[in-house]
Parts: C-alpha cells; sequence; structure tokens
C-alpha cells in the first residue's frame, strides 16, 4: 500500500508541473519534495518523474499513478468529511457540479432554497462540461452533479451512478428575427435542410445531437460556424449568418434579433437528472440540493 503522504505530495507536483511550486503549494522546502518522490519511487520500484526535464514529464508508470492517486486521495478525503459530518465533528458540505445552461437557468432558485435550509453547509460549485463532469463523480471529487444524456451520446455507467430525473431539455430552433420561417409558430426541421448552420464544434455532444435529428428527416446539417457559446451562437443568428437548433435553457431568454421557435416534428430532447456514486454518502444536503434542484425544473415553463 503506498503511503497517503507521499501521494499527496506527488498529485501535487503533477498538479503544479514543478518541483518549486509544488513545494510552495504544501507549505515544504524543494528539498522536502524531492525526498518524499524519491521515497514514492522507492516503493514503487520505479522513477515516476524525469528529472531535469522542463516542465515536468512522467513515466509513464508516473502517469498511471497520477491517474489513480487523484481519485484515492479524493474518495480518502471524502471518507474523513463524511465521518466526521455524521459524529458532529465537522459542518456538513456539498461539492456540486453542472454544465453552463443548468447553472444560469434552474441553479439560481435550487441555490437560494439551498441556502435558507442548510445555511451552514459548505457550499462548492464546479461549472464544467458533461466529459469532466462525470469523471469527477467517479473519482469522488464531486459528491453530486447534474448530467444530460441522448441516445446518440456514451452512455454514462447504470451501475455507478444514482439518479434522480429533474428536466427534459427540448431543443428549440433559432432564426433570425426577419427569416421568413419566423412568421410560423412551429417550424419543420426539414424546412431548415438548405440553411447554412451555426453551432456547436464537430466533436462536441451539442453537434451530434443536432445532427441525429437532422439526419432523421433526411440530411445533415452544413455548419459554417462552430461555436460551443450558447449566447455567440444567437448573436451569429442575429446577425442573419445562419440557423440553429439549440437547448431550450440555453434560450430563456433570447437575443435581440433572433426568433425562438418550437420545432413541429419531433425535437431532440437531453435528459437532465442530478446523479452521485452509488456508495456516496446522501446525507441530508444532499437530499436538500436534489429537492431544490426538482422544485427550480418545475418552474420552468
Amino acid at each position: 500500500m503506498y503511503d497517503v503522504r507521499r501521494l499527496r505530495v506527488f498529485s501535487e507536483l503533477t498538479e503544479q508541473g514543478n518541483f518549486s511550486a509544488a513545494a510552495a503549494a504544501l507549505g515544504m522546502t524543494q528539498s522536502a519534495v524531492s525526498q518524499q518522490i524519491a521515497a514514492l519511487e522507492r516503493q514503487v520500484g520505479q522513477a515516476v518523474v524525469r528529472r531535469g526535464t522542463r516542465p515536468l514529464e512522467l513515466t509513464e508508470v508516473g502517469a498511471a499513478l497520477a491517474r489513480h492517486a487523484k481519485g484515492i486521495l479524493a474518495r480518502l478525503d471524502a471518507a474523513e468529511h463524511e465521518v466526521d459530518e455524521i459524529a458532529g465533528r465537522r459542518s456538513g458540505r456539498l461539492r456540486f457540479g453542472c454544465f453552463p445552461t443548468v447553472l444560469s437557468t434552474l441553479m439560481p432558485a435550487a441555490f437560494a432554497r439551498f441556502r435558507l435550509l442548510h445555511p451552514g453547509v459548505r457550499l462548492t460549485v464546479v461549472d464544467d462540461h458533461l466529459h469532466r463532469l462525470v469523471p469527477r463523480l467517479e473519482t469522488g471529487e464531486l459528491d453530486l452533479a447534474v448530467i444530460y444524456e441522448h441516445e446518440v451520446l456514451p452512455g454514462i455507467d447504470e451501475g455507478m451512478f444514482h439518479r434522480v430525473p429533474i428536466f427534459e431539455d427540448r431543443f428549440q430552433v433559432v432564426l433570425p428575427a426577419d427569416h421568413p420561417l419566423a412568421r410560423y409558430e412551429a417550424v419543420n426541421l426539414p424546412d431548415l435542410r438548405d440553411e447554412p448552420w451555426i453551432g456547436g464544434a464537430l466533436s462536441s455532444a451539442w453537434y451530434r445531437i443536432v445532427r441525429h435529428a437532422c439526419q432523421q428527416v433526411g440530411f445533415t446539417p452544413r455548419s459554417e460556424v462552430a461555436s460551443d457559446d450558447y449566447i455567440a451562437v444567437q448573436a451569429l443568428v442575429a446577425a442573419g449568418l445562419g440557423v440553429s437548433l439549440i437547448p431550450g435553457l440555453a434560450v430563456r431568454h433570447p437575443l435581440p434579433g433572433v426568433a425562438v421557435r418550437p420545432l413541429a416534428d419531433d425535437a431532440p430532447v437531453r435528459r437532465i437528472s442530478a446523479a452521485w456514486p452509488v456508495d456516496g454518502y446522501q446525507g441530508p444536503t444532499l437530499t436538500a440540493m436534489v429537492e431544490s434542484l426538482q422544485r427550480a425544473a418545475r418552474r420552468v415553463p
């Protein structure tokens, strides 16, 4: 079993990228950091860093150990905090993660209610994209996260997380305000076949969902401008540079110059849920946040 203190020093070293910065972050001398890494290497039986390289380079063994060390330390920290919280030695905390459109729409009301219920809980919030939130849940860096799923996206292991459905986010068509189709209450997706499209990067979850919806009705969107910033996309649409299909939460407050219309046919839907590890601590703070999320979602038209 590896020494936890040495793993902490090694993890900080990989985070900071050099010995002097790691020493400053840990409140140690550079020599002491070097000694801890040397002791870890003796325990491992192989080098974990390539000395003399700038920036710091990990060996293959070091890279493997760094991946696991982050998760191990997060789990140990979570275990210590959970035990202290149950024993009444420490006030509660909740490490929460969500993606940007939820943070700007559902979360303000949910956070406000949570604060009223648990004013003493230390709440930390991570705003990140889905493909980084799930690994953070897996390693124990987060206690709870809002995630979304769709049939074209990689499946999230059913056995790893508890899930509570929060909201179904239906995609909406975004048009220039003077576009001929803006006269109608709803838009047929095939009518956008020959339009220039503005949307997410080709590898993004957003574009994959939109492309799948378009291909279901017989065409592939001709994407001319790619951005994952929904505000920027709306601004480009308002300038008459194309059309887009955007999650409903992202157009709750549309920019001037755009017309937001529902699809007349089946629109793609992101299934949004709250998720936490099956072996995570489901204490009163986590339960309160999930309930606050559900209440905030019910207020969304």
